[in-house]
């Protein structure tokens, strides 16, 4: 969420970043916002008028009621109570035109960062760089799914059958696999000096309000009913969450965490035939970082969050590239992002297995985590990251260490979180 004085003084700058997201039907909402501020304003202006003529009159009552002037102070109380009355309604009013600023401010998208390339969607995404080399082995590699499927490591019909579409069993060394890779990932990011987190895998509406935009919550939250919770679509959520309505002290900064949780999706929308199987589902679980830091330091943040995904792929053989979003393509609170994705040897092209954004001081603003410097206080940047969510992560790992004889190759990294084991057969 914008800086409100920013936007009143700086309108032409807001309406450009808006055409550059190709979101030109929220143009209007600049000059509302600003209209309603102004009533805000003039509300509150004459709020406080009342308030200061309140105190004054209610101090010649007194003085008149000591000099026994009886009727003049009655009409003073006549005069207070209409003030009294005219002052209820202006709250309400301020009140009323407070929430709605507050909705379109919601709407109106964050600043993209100057470096952002502009494109529409994600077809307009630019390479940035590639690690490792891409290989196309000379045997078949079958769908992801099937690889499983002759390890007896996956039952998607019985899952469906429990709870639907969009749901697995992982089993035997597969499910082993999965676990490994969490576990390494884990300590992978404790080794990095994050400090390791397990966060609640609920959150309540006034978190997620403050950590995604309106249209990200409709097509992912599962909303419990009856109660104000959501289950997470990811651990960032409850984890920037974690410092809603506080204010950090600047010497504890930065705060670097990462953290282990399932994530619920609802998934909506039509989705291509690469994407069956584990590629898109309800249900996973991921490790994930975050940062929360001084505005300033959240550049040289970004670009350390993402090259800790590129090297803990490339730590397990696999080769990936990091491509920049274009601003049509940023989530509405994001300043710049990178995904991270892992090359596929049967596609013979890579697929997206992270994102890395940086949010600025939106999530910051939307949840009140401010930050006490020696200065005053100002709203803190934060950051995330996903570490390493396996299915997604498994597509890649498998399809990469397949052998010609159609065992599976344990990378060194992971052998010590299988049980030593070399290979998977």
């Amino acid at each position: 969420m914008i800086d409100i004085k920013f936007l009143r003084e700086n309108p032409d700058i807001v309406k450009e970043n808006i055409k550059k997201k190709f979101q030109d039907e929220k143009i209007g909402l600049v000059d509302e916002v600003i209209a309603l501020d102004a009533e805000v304003r003039a509300a509150q202006q004459e709020a406080d008028e009342i308030r200061a003529n309140r105190n004054k009159i209610s101090k010649e009552i007194g003085a008149l009621m000591g000099q026994g002037k009886k009727e003049e102070a009655e009409a003073k109380k006549a005069e207070v109570a209409a003030n009294a009355a005219r002052l209820a309604k202006l709250e309400e009013k301020e009140n009323e035109l407070r929430d709605k600023i507050k909705k379109d401010m919601m709407t109106i998208p964050n600043i993209i960062d100057p470096s952002v390339p502009i494109g529409k969607d994600d077809s307009e995404n630019v390479e940035i760089q590639k690690y490792g080399e891409p290989v196309v082995p000379d045997f078949e590699i079958p769908y992801h799914t099937e690889i499983m499927e002759r390890f007896n490591g996956i039952d998607m019909d019985a899952a469906g059958r429990v709870a639907g579409n969009g749901f697995y069993y992982l089993m035997g060394d597969i499910a082993r696999l999965h676990s490994a890779v969490l576990a390494y990932a884990r300590d992978f990011m404790i080794n990095r000096g994050f400090t390791y987190c397990v966060p609640p895998f609920m959150i309540r509406s006034a978190v997620v309000d403050g950590v995604m935009s309106f249209a990200e919550m409709d097509a992912m939250m599962y909303k419990i009913e009856g109660e104000d919770l959501y289950l997470i679509g990811t651990s960032e959520h409850s984890m920037i969450g974690k410092f809603i309505d506080t204010i950090i002290p600047e010497e504890q900064l930065p705060h670097t965490l990462t953290s282990y949780s399932p994530c619920f999706r609802k998934e909506k929308g039509a989705h291509g035939i690469e994407e069956r199987g584990v590629y898109r589902i309800h249900q996973f679980e991921k490790q994930e970082m975050i940062v929360v830091c001084k505005p300033e330091e959240s550049p040289m943040w970004f670009d350390k969050l993402w090259q800790n995904t590129v090297d803990l792929f490339r730590s397990m053989d696999i080769p990936v590239r990091t491509i920049e979003c274009c601003s049509g393509d940023l989530a509405d609170l994001k300043v710049k992002s990178y995904d991270v994705e892992a090359w596929s040897p049967r596609q013979k092209k890579y697929f997206e297995v992270g994102s890395c954004s940086n949010l600025g001081d939106a999530q910051a603003r939307r949840l009140r985590i401010r930050v006490n410097g020696k200065d005053g206080k100002y709203f803190a940047h934060t950051l995330n990251n996903t570490v390493v969510a396996p299915p997604r992560m498994l597509i890649a790992f498998l399809e990469n260490n397949l052998q010609a004889d159609g065992s599976i190759r344990i990378p060194e990294v992971l052998r010590p979180y299988m049980g030593g084991m070399t290979e998977i057969r």
